[in-house]
C-alpha cells in the first residue's frame, strides 16, 4: 500500500475541525490524537511525536522547499540573463509575500493557474525534443537500467558511480520531490472539504507515480538523450593549474579563464585522477573553481583536495558547473538556441513560486501547532526574509544545494514514518472498509 495513501488517510480521520472553514491535519495531530485515543496513559507521547514533526516540517519547509527553490531560480536566471541571485531573490520574496498573507485559499487560486500553464508548455517542448531524438530512447532506457545496477564509468562530465550510490542518490531525489514519506502533502491534503478520507488518500496515492515515475523519467530522458550530461570539456585548458602537495593535502594553483560566457562569481568544475572515492566506487573526483577577478583578468580558483596519491588532471579542460533546472535548460538548448533560456527559466519561476508558497503553508501548520495562530505572521515574515538570504551567495556548488535540502529531507522523514508505523493499520482498515461499501 502506498505510504501517502496511509499518510493523508490518517491525516483525514484525525484532523482538527474545531473551524470547518479552515480545517488543520498532517501527522503532529495524528500523533496527539490517535495516541490520546488510542493510548490514554501514552497521551504524552504524541504530544511529543507531534511537537518533533512540527519542528521538522518547519526545517524542511526553510530548506529544501524555500531556499532551495529560491537558489535554483536565481542559478538559472544568472546564467542566462546576469540577474544578480540577491535581485531575483528579492523579486521572489516579494512575489511571495504578497500572496501568503491571503492564506491557503489564495495559494490554491494561484498554483492551480500557475502550475498547468507550466507543465503543459514543458510538456510540449519536451515531448519535440524526445521526437527528434526518438531512435535512441530504447538504449536511454537500457543505460538507465544498467547504470542503476552496475558500476559506470566516468566518461566526459559524468562521474560515474556504484549501484548502492545510484540508488541513495535516485531515493533521495524521489522523496523530494515527491513527498512521499514526509507526511508533508498530507498537510495540504487535510485541508480538503470531504467525507471520504480514504478517496483523498487514494488521489495523494497518484502523485509518487506521476511525480516520479512520469515526470522524473521524461526529464532524466531530455537530459540523456541530448547528450548534455555526458559533454566533453567546456573549455580546455591554455595553462593547466600547478599542483602542489601538503601533507597529503593538494591545492591548485589559478588559472586564467579563457571561456566566452563566464562571470564573476560562475561555478566551474575540473576532474583529477587520485584515490578512490568511497562513495561512488571510482577514482575521478571533482574539484569545483570560482571565476573571480584578479588586476583586471578573470581568474579561477580552485578548491584543495586531500588524497594520498598524487592527483592528475583529466580530459585536460573544465566545466561550467549546470545544477539542477539550469543542467534541463542546457538541454533544451541543444535543441533550439533560446528554448531553454525562456521556457525552462520560466518554468522555474513558476514552479518555484508554487513550490514555496505550498511548503510556506505546510510551516505555518507546523507553527500554528506548537504557538498558535499568532505565531504564524512573524513566521511569514522571516520565511520571506530566507528567500532573499539564499541568494546571497552562501550557497556555491551543487554540494552545497544537495546539503541543504538534505538537512531538511531526513529530519522530516524520521519523525514522520514512526507515526505512520504505528497507526498505519488504521488507515489499512478504513480502505477495506471504504473498498467494500463501494464494490458491494
Amino acid at each position: 500500500m502506498s505510504i501517502k495513501l496511509i499518510e493523508v488517510t490518517l491525516s483525514m480521520l484525525y484532523r482538527d475541525t474545531k473551524d470547518p472553514e479552515k480545517p488543520h491535519g498532517g501527522p503532529m495531530w495524528v500523533a496527539e490524537k490517535a495516541f490520546k485515543s488510542s493510548f490514554p496513559k501514552m497521551a504524552y507521547v504524541g504530544k511529543i511525536l507531534g511537537i518533533i514533526f512540527s519542528i521538522s516540517v518547519i526545517t524542511s519547509a526553510i530548506t529544501g522547499g524555500n531556499m532551495f527553490q529560491a537558489w535554483s531560480v536565481a542559478d538559472i536566471t544568472y546564467e542566462y540573463f546576469g540577474l544578480e541571485g540577491w535581485i531575483s531573490g528579492a523579486l521572489l520574496s516579494l512575489i511571495v509575500g504578497m500572496v501568503i498573507i491571503g492564506g491557503i485559499k489564495r495559494i490554491g487560486v494561484i498554483t492551480a493557474t500557475i502550475v498547468p500553464l507550466m507543465v503543459c508548455l514543458y510538456l510540449f517542448a519536451g515531448f519535440y525534443i524526445l521526437f527528434i531524438h526518438f531512435d535512441s530512447i530504447p538504449d536511454l532506457f537500457k543505460l538507465i537500467i544498467t547504470s542503476a545496477f552496475n558500476e559506470t564509468q566516468a566518461t566526459g562530465a559524468f562521474i560515474g558511480g556504484t549501484a548502492i550510490s545510484a540508488f541513495m542518490f535516485g531515493m533521495k531525489r524521489a522523496v523530494f520531490s515527491n513527498e512521499a514519506g514526509q507526511g508533508s502533502s498530507a498537510i495540504a491534503h487535510s485541508a480538503v472539504k470531504t467525507n471520504e478520507p480514504v478517496r483523498e488518500g487514494l488521489v495523494a496515492g497518484l502523485e509518487p507515480l506521476i511525480d516520479t515515475l512520469v515526470v522524473c523519467t521524461f526529464t532524466a530522458l531530455i537530459i540523456l538523450s541530448t547528450g548534455i550530461w555526458n559533454r566533453a570539456p567546456d573549455v580546455i585548458f591554455e595553462k593547466p593549474p600547478s599542483i602542489e602537495n601538503q601533507s597529503d593535502q593538494w591545492s591548485f594553483s589559478n588559472t586564467d579563464y579563457t571561456g566566452d560566457s563566464g562571470k564573476v562569481g560562475d561555478p566551474v568544475i575540473m576532474l583529477i585522477v587520485a584515490s578512490e572515492n568511497q562513495q561512488t566506487g571510482q577514482n575521478i573526483h571533482k574539484i569545483p573553481g570560482i571565476i573571480t577577478m584578479n588586476t583586471g583578468n578573470l581568474e579561477i580558483a580552485w578548491g584543495s583536495f586531500a588524497s594520498n596519491i598524487p592527483p592528475k588532471i583529466y580530459l585536460e579542460g573544465y566545466f561550467y558547473d549546470y545544477v539542477g533546472a539550469t543542467l534541463t535548460a542546457k538541454a533544451f538548448d541543444t535543441v533550439g538556441i533560446g528554448l531553454g533560456k525562456w521556457l525552462i527559466t520560466i518554468a522555474s519561476w513558476f514552479f518555484a513560486i508554487s513550490t514555496i508558497m505550498a511548503w510556506g503553508y505546510y510551516g505555518e501548520q507546523g507553527i500554528i501547532y506548537l504557538f498558535g495562530e499568532k505565531g504564524v505572521n512573524p513566521f511569514r515574515l522571516i520565511y520571506c526574509l530566507l528567500i532573499f538570504v539564499s541568494t546571497l551567495g552562501f550557497i556555491e556548488t551543487s554540494i552545497d544545494l544537495d546539503n541543504l535540502s538534505g538537512i531538511g529531507l531526513g529530519i522530516i522523514i524520521y519523525a514522520n514514518l514512526p507515526i505512520c508505523w504505528i497507526f498505519g493499520y488504521q488507515a489499512i482498515k478504513a480502505y477495506k472498509q471504504y473498498v467494500t461499501k463501494n464494490t458491494t
